[in-house]
């Protein structure tokens, strides 16, 4: 599966201590763009959301 990654919108200038996301389809891929190879997980996009909304409150 060839996965495109964007950086969050967030980022700022710098670009560091940020993630990057991917769109899986049924899921949501997340990485930290500091380590690309690192490790990444994936969210349903139901949990993504929620995780979203708890992070905004």
């Amino acid at each position: 599966m060839d996965v495109t990654w964007r950086k969050s919108s967030r980022s700022g200038e710098a670009g560091d201590n940020c993630v990057e996301l991917a769109d899986l389809g049924e899921a949501v891929g997340i990485r930290d763009s500091k380590d690309p190879a690192g490790a990444k997980f994936t969210l349903r996009r139901d949990e993504f959301a929620s995780l979203v909304a708890v992070l905004k409150r």
